[in-house]
Formats: structure tokens, sequence, C-alpha cells
């Protein structure tokens, strides 16, 4: 059926009119709805309801600190998030939403993030807010701040809220998703760009009230938090939020909540959808009734878009009513509030086969799809309303031809205010000037540090000018990752090392290379630290590591001034021309789609569930039983949130029991988990 789309975009002067506006017109009518469990046990929230509960978290913030104090929101999933959010807006605070540290530990950059904000106060849940205090208070490096937990607020306050004096430039959130961890980078997002993002999503979306979202983004992320949370409200629809936990378990309940509330808008990183090719079966297909022939927009972003994995998809779920034309892919990031670039609603993905020896030279070179030095680029639309995009030569700075590949500029007023205190870096990424001779215009770019082309129209986006790693959607510095390694065990020399990614079945997968010291090749512990290694990763990076090399001192590919050459290092990857003296690469896992077969249990014991977890770690993991001690950290496996939230799925059909996501985090051995698991039988 053709959908018509009546665009109707109100010209709000902030969020705060925009949220109080629904409140006035559309005060019964469900906001969002949360789906615990990812499935449909639900919480709704009314505009009514929100409105309410964000006035009475501004009350008592307006109460504690001066508008443009920082506020830190550090939440689970949920419906909490969304008033603690526009409480702060509603107060005239500065947002700084953050993921919840696993079982309340305060990892490097979450602390990193906390000295260069210096919020005023942390806003939490109850369940939250104790451990939160304490963990904080571990770090005397940290800020004083004051503590609120707003679930425990009367909403009786809210009757106390005065609406401030907010401006277009003034501070909405800061955004941190770029930065290492020793120089975090807090994008400064103004009201005015979370407006004119919200009309450019909303215009190349074509969303209306009729619309309705479907999403499983983490809120602290700007596409979970300004595509799934602001762009609901500020266009006037129904929202449906899972937890990303519940999404990873089982990405099925993705697709059965699109289907069962007749979802228009949803998306997610390519590795989303990856997810659900690898791991939802034939027979599940077959035997579901889900219905996705209303999908209209499935937007793919935030990192790079495959080809193959659009085709796949479209090909598997095919028989549930999806088609090829519903994918959405798109173009944004932080520094430009979210959206930036994306295609037209109801066409077909724009596909580019180059020349793999001519993209080398930079050079724009089309060939046949089938040719066999093909490289494939997905299109990712063009610019909407007042944004404007430029290929630049990152050197000269002068605009590219159209044949040759340069950095991707952008103007507009999206693009958001700069990095919070740090002049000089915002300068140099926000304030890039074209050098045109025949031209006065004198506009300020935005330097994304993206590669690419624009080609009839389309931008395509070929790779990173620098070392930034992307993995399912988040920014992770080589340094960053670099440092944690050498640190991870005493045998590794230090600046000697290199954390890079590469292709491995369509999926983004990192690689350490990694000089040992010298006094340690007579009697080199290669398991040793290679377990030091994947343990250090996980717990502080929650990603996996897939191969490992050591390497002979002094052999790592340098600059003349000593800087590491990381493109230079997975390219001897990659030749294996590298000085090994040890090696790992993680085993490929076979019985990721299918999980255990669900067997009669026998009467329940510690020692019966922890002989269960056993096996079936080491089927997903392609671990030796006997490899597994149930006594130790299981992050000494260097597992990704994905394994063990699947391990999670599958011992809750075990159990015929709804597990928590976060089990794996809260419980760390398997002797602590199978003690947890008895007393809730």
């Amino acid at each position: 059926m053709q959908v018509t789309h009546k665009m109707s975009r109100t010209n709000f002067s902030d969020l705060v009119d925009c949220l109080q506006l629904r409140s006035q017109n559309q005060s019964s009518q469900n906001a969002f709805t949360f789906l615990v469990d990812g499935e449909l046990d639900v919480f709704p929230m009314s505009y009514q309801d929100l409105d309410l509960q964000a006035r009475a978290v501004a009350a008592q913030l307006q109460d504690l600190v001066p508008a443009g104090s920082r506020v830190l929101l550090c939440y689970p999933s949920g419906l909490e998030f969304i008033s603690a959010f526009f409480g702060c807006l509603y107060a005239g605070a500065i947002a700084v939403p953050v993921p919840p540290p696993k079982r309340a530990q305060m990892q490097s950059r979450l602390r990193a993030i906390v000295n260069d904000a210096q919020p005023a106060v942390v806003l939490t849940t109850s369940a939250l807010l104790d451990s939160l205090q304490q963990s904080w208070l571990s770090f005397p490096d940290l800020p004083v701040v004051q503590w609120m937990a707003s679930d425990r607020l009367s909403p009786d306050l809210a009757m106390q809220w005065q609406r401030p004096e907010l401006k277009p430039d003034s501070l909405a959130f800061l955004q941190y998703t770029s930065g290492s961890t020793g120089h975090p980078k807090g994008v400064m997002v103004s009201h005015q760009n979370l407006i004119h993002n919200s009309a450019y999503i909303q215009t190349a979306f074509e969303l209306d009230q009729s619309s309705v979202s479907v999403s499983w983004l983490p809120n602290f992320h700007d596409m979970g938090l300004i595509d799934s949370i602001i762009q609901p409200i500020y266009t006037g629809f129904g929202g449906v939020l899972m937890s990303p936990g519940a999404f990873l378990q089982k990405p099925m309940r993705w697709l059965e909540a699109i289907s069962h509330y007749r979802a228009t808008h949803c998306g997610g990183p390519n590795q989303g959808y990856e997810l659900c090719v690898r791991k939802i079966s034939p027979e599940q297909i077959n035997q579901t009734q889900i219905d996705l022939s209303c999908w209209q927009s499935a937007y793919t972003g935030a990192e790079p878009i495959r080809r193959s994995t659009l085709e796949q998809f479209a090909s598997k779920f095919q028989p549930l009513g999806f088609q090829s034309k519903f994918f959405y892919p798109c173009y944004g990031m932080a520094e430009s509030t979210l959206m930036i670039s994306g295609g037209v609603v109801n066409a077909e993905p724009v596909y580019c086969a180059i020349a793999s020896p001519a993209l080398e030279q930079k050079q724009v070179v089309t060939v046949a799809d089938t040719d066999p030095n093909a490289k494939h680029f997905v299109g990712v639309g063009k610019a909407w309303l007042n944004t404007k995009i430029a290929i630049a030569n990152p050197e000269t700075h002068i605009k590219c031809p159209p044949d040759q590949v340069g950095e991707i500029w952008l103007s507009g007023s999206s693009v958001a205010l700069g990095y919070w205190q740090q002049p000089e870096v915002t300068r140099a990424t926000f304030q890039a000037q074209l050098v045109d001779s025949q031209s006065n215009d004198q506009v300020n770019w935005l330097r994304t540090g993206d590669l690419g082309f624009m080609r009839d129209g389309e931008l395509f986006v070929t790779g990173r000018l620098k070392d930034l790693l992307i993995l399912w959607g988040r920014n992770h510095y080589p340094q960053d990752i670099e440092l944690t390694v050498q640190n991870s065990h005493p045998a590794l020399r230090i600046d000697a090392g290199a954390a890079f990614a590469i292709d491995v079945d369509c999926q983004e997968c990192l690689v350490i290379m990694q000089e040992v010291e010298r006094t340690a090749l007579r009697e080199l512990d290669v398991e040793g630290i290679i377990t030091a290694i994947r343990q250090a990763v996980s717990e502080q990076h929650e990603i996996s590591v897939y191969a490992i090399a050591l390497i002979k001192p002094a052999s790592i590919p340098k600059t003349s001034s000593g800087k590491i050459q990381r493109q230079a290092c997975r390219q001897q990857f990659l030749a294996n021309s590298l000085d090994i003296v040890g090696q790992w690469k993680l085993p490929k896992a076979e019985n990721l789609e299918s999980s255990v077969p669900i067997t009669l249990k026998a009467e329940l014991t510690e020692e019966s569930i922890a002989e269960w977890i056993v096996n079936r770690l080491s089927q997903l993991a392609n671990l030796d039983p006997d490899e597994i001690d149930i006594d130790e950290a299981i992050s000494r496996f260097g597992l990704d949130s994905s394994v063990l939230l699947n391990l999670t799925a599958d011992l809750s059909d075990w159990l015929e029991q709804k597990l928590m996501p976060t089990l794996f985090w809260e419980y760390p051995t398997i002797t602590e988990l199978a003690a947890y698991l008895i007393e809730l039988n």
C-alpha cells in the first residue's frame, strides 16, 4: 500500500516548547513504550506523563544548581532516562549522557569523560545510586557531585518548575562519542542544532504523526538519543524501545516488535542487520507470522555499510514482506548533531563499484560489479535543507574534482558548536575554510575526518582519514586499545603495538600487533600473554579480539619520528610478513546460529548448571571444555558482549526463566553464576 505523508513541520523554538505543546495537544497519547524483556511486557509513557516527570526533575535541578551546569545522566535502558534528559533541558542544564558502568566499575573512559565535563550532579536510578556512589568515591580525582535518583522524586515538584531562558545557541547536551580516553571530546550540541536536525530527519525520512519507530539503540549514543527519542517527540509519533541487550540476545525480538507495532521507521548499524542474517534461522522464518511490509525506512549508518549485508538481509527476510527498497542508507556523526545525508524513501539503494588499484591512488574509476578488482560502495544519499557537502583535499583544502576521493566537509545549521573546553581542536575541526580563488565565501566547514566522493549527486564514504576503529557503531581509538594491551602483561613493550581492523566475513574485526620485551623472549609465555590481552580488552572496551600477533622487538613499522604506522602494520599482517614470536586467532564459532538443544532438565544443581554453561560456552567460543575454569572470570576468554548475551539467551531458554542481560557482568565466574541461578529456582 502506498502511504502518503502530510508534512507539517512546526517551528518550535526549542525542545522544551516542543514537549510542552505535545503535552497540551496530545496529552493522553503514548509517547513511548518500553519492552522490558524486548518482547511484549510493556511500560507506556504518555506525553503528559513525560512532561510532568521532566518538570519534577527540572524543579529539583533548579533548586540544586544554576542553569548551565553539567548533569551526568547514568541510566540503563528504560523510560527513566527520557524524563531525566528532558528534565535537564527543562532546567536549562547541560545533559551529559553516559553508559552505566558494568558492575558499577568506573572504567577509564567514563572517568575521563567525568573529569572533562566536571558535572555538578549525577542523575541515575535508585537501583544504581548506592553502587555508583561507592565506585565514585574510590577515585579521589573525580569531582565532588550531588546525587539524585530521579525515580524517587515526587510528581508534586513539577508545580515548582520555572521555565528557563533558552537561546538558540544555548547548550542542550554534550555528546561524548569521539576522542581517545586520554583526551575525550564532548561535542557541544545546542538547542538550535537539535531543532534543525530533527526537522532534517523528519524531512528526509518523510515522517509524520502516523509514523512508528522501534529501536534497540542505546540511549547514550547519538543515533539512539536523537532519532529514537527526540525525533518521535519532535514529530509527534509513537516510539517503541527495547534494550540493546534484548536485541543482541535474540535479534528476532526486534523484527517481532516491528511487525507487532507496525513500525515504519527503524534502523541501526550494519552489524545489527548482519546479526539478524547470521542468527535468525530459516526454521524461525518459516514458523513465524511476522509481517515486515509496514517497514518504510530501514535506515543503516554509523559504520561502513556493506552491500552484501543489505542483499543478504533483503533476500532472507523477503518471505516476511521485506523489500530491498525499504533500505535507507544514510550518513551522520555527532559533530553534526546526527544526520548529514540520506536518500529517498521507497527508492532502491545506490551501489557503485570502484577499481581498487585506482582507489589506492584516491581516484574514482568505476568498473563492472563482476570485476575481480572491484570494491563495492553503498551510496548514503544527499544533503537536505540548508546543509552543504564538499569533497576537499585534506592537505590543500581545495575542492576535489568529481573523479577524486577527498575528505568530506559540510556546513549547515546542524553542525554543532565545537568541542567542550577545546578551542584549538574546535577551530581545526569546525572552522575549516575552503581555498577557492573564485569565491569570497568565508563559510566555516566541519571536517568530518571521513573520506569519500560524490557521483551523480550521491555521496559515497570510502574510509577514514585517521585510524579510528568503528565497531558496532561505536568509535574506538586505537591508542586506547594499544595502551590497554601494553598494560596487560609485563612482557609487552610500551609504545610498540598497533590496533587495527580487518574485514572478516563482512564484519570489522579487531587485530592486535604487539612487540614483546627482549628480556622475555627466552621464556615467553605466549598463552599467558594472549589470555591477558584478550581479558583486558574485553573488560576495558567490551569488544573481542579476532587475532593477536606477538612480534620481535624493534620490528613494528614506525615513522622517523617514532609514530606507529598502523596501516603499514595492517598490510604486513594481511601479507603474513611479520617477525612473529607467538600468535593466536579466534577459532570460527560454528554454532552461533543455533542454540544447544533444549533437553528435559534433571534435578537442577549448581554442578549441572555449571556443566551446561561450560558446554555451551565451549561451543560458542570454540574452546575445549577442559580449558574452561569455572572459578576464573569469563572475561579471560575475551568474548564480546554479543557472545555473552547469546549465551544468556540460551541459558534462559534452557531454564525456562527470564534472565537479565547483564547476568555475566553481575556474576563474572561460572561458579558464582550457578550459585545465583540455583537461588532463583
